[in-house]
């Protein structure tokens, strides 16, 4: 009799254990809120469906934990097109951003239209055209735009910003948006000064800091609640959250969200190197190590490979640069506006203007945190996940 208590004991522990081990390992993945099918594809198996999406639109989990890990340049992961097709979803066409579809063309590179091989879905492009025009023109093929893409969490970072044009194109046409929610990588903190008007441009649409610790879902119920849309429009907006995820967390992105950002690393410094660009200092695409390994050529390097990730921007980079190669040239030119691309970065010329003055790091951060703490207890009203 006590030998068999005794079995039952261990077997029970055991199962407990398992268990136990089990919920752990499913609290260790994130899960992007594409993954939630109980949830959207009630709301969709009915409609004709226009995807949102790019190489980075796969039903993979993150994995938490901070990684310096290599991106892979094409996802292991089965993408949410094809698993919508299996499903017998409609799908009326695929918008894609900046980068294309498949996430290869450089910065800027404009994308022309075309027919999927694999899938034969349309590929439609919102990058560098009229998007409330581009979505206008389809408007009797689709009932509701479905949004899954994975963002880097910062003001320049444009996909926010075709995700905006669309709401303002759903709003207008009286479709539905669903966004199918993904962490922030960049989540963790806000930092950076707020747009200004006279700033706006293709890389920052909204009067918000440069890193704004927002998920799409989050920016996009913030933009629809604030009357942020053309004539303080609203659409009929859904968003189906991430599952296991906080703010604070760290986590690996498995696939590249962009041509140019290779490596979590990568990531987590693009919201101090990106102000390079444009400037005597190459960022270094083209190279293995863009955003990483920073280079004039000739007299000045700047390699972040073995330095130690710390939330916050890192003012330093910028400031030591200059100071090193001289005051002449190092902005690049000016636009016919008169506004330099850090100036565009940053959303403001007042960032520039402190550098050329002399000002240190900690005295130009002190000028933007009355901004930042205005925009905190804005942000707080759209929070989904714990901070």
């Amino acid at each position: 009799m006590k030998k068999l208590i005794c079995s039952r004991l261990i077997m029970t522990a055991g199962f407990l254990l398992a268990l136990f081990t089990g919920i752990l390992n499913a609290q260790d993945k994130i899960l992007p809120g594409n993954n939630d099918f109980d949830s959207y594809i009630p709301l969709i198996a009915s409609k004709r469906v226009a995807l949102f999406t790019n190489q980075s639109g796969t039903l993979e989990a993150f994995m938490t934990g901070f990684t310096d890990a290599s991106l892979p340049e094409v996802p292991k992961g089965r993408h949410i097109l094809d698993e919508l097709l299996e499903r017998g979803i409609n799908i009326a066409c695929v918008f894609s951003p900046e980068h294309g579809f498949r996430g290869k063309q450089e910065a800027g590179a404009k994308v022309s239209d075309y027919t999927d091989e694999s899938t034969g879905v349309r590929i439609v492009s919102l990058y560098g055209v009229n998007v409330p025009d581009a979505i206008s023109k389809r408007a009797n093929d689709f009932d509701v735009v479905l949004v899954d893409i994975q963002d880097v969490g910062l003001r320049y970072y444009t996909y926010y910003i075709t995700m905006m044009r669309i709401m303002n194109a759903c709003a207008e046409l009286g479709k539905e948006i669903i966004i199918l929610d993904r962490p922030n990588p960049n989540g963790s903190y806000v930092d950076g000064p707020i747009l200004q008007d006279r700033f706006k441009s293709g890389v920052g649409a909204l009067n918000i800091p440069v890193v704004h610790g927002l998920t799409l879902g989050e920016m996009a119920m913030m933009i629809n609640s604030e009357g942020w849309l053309n004539e303080g429009r609203k659409c009929e907006l859904k968003v189906i959250s991430c599952k296991n995820y906080t703010h604070s967390m760290k986590f690996k992105l498995t696939s590249r969200p962009s041509p140019n950002l290779r490596t979590m690393r990568a990531v987590y410094f693009y919201p101090s190197t990106c102000y390079f660009e444009n400037t005597l200092v190459s960022v270094g695409r083209g190279t293995d190590y863009p955003f990483e390994v920073l280079s004039d050529g000739k007299n000045y390097t700047l390699d972040l490979r073995n330095e130690k990730i710390s939330d916050g921007i890192r003012l330093n980079y910028v400031i030591d640069a200059y100071n090193s190669l001289g005051q002449k040239n190092f902005f690049g030119k000016p636009d016919k506006h008169n506004r330099y691309w850090i100036d565009l970065l940053f959303g403001t010329d007042s960032v520039r203007k402190m550098i050329q003055s002399g000002k240190t790091e900690r005295e130009i951060k002190d000028t933007w945190q009355k901004g930042i703490q205005e925009f905190m207890n804005l942000r707080s009203k759209y929070i989904l996940y714990p901070d």
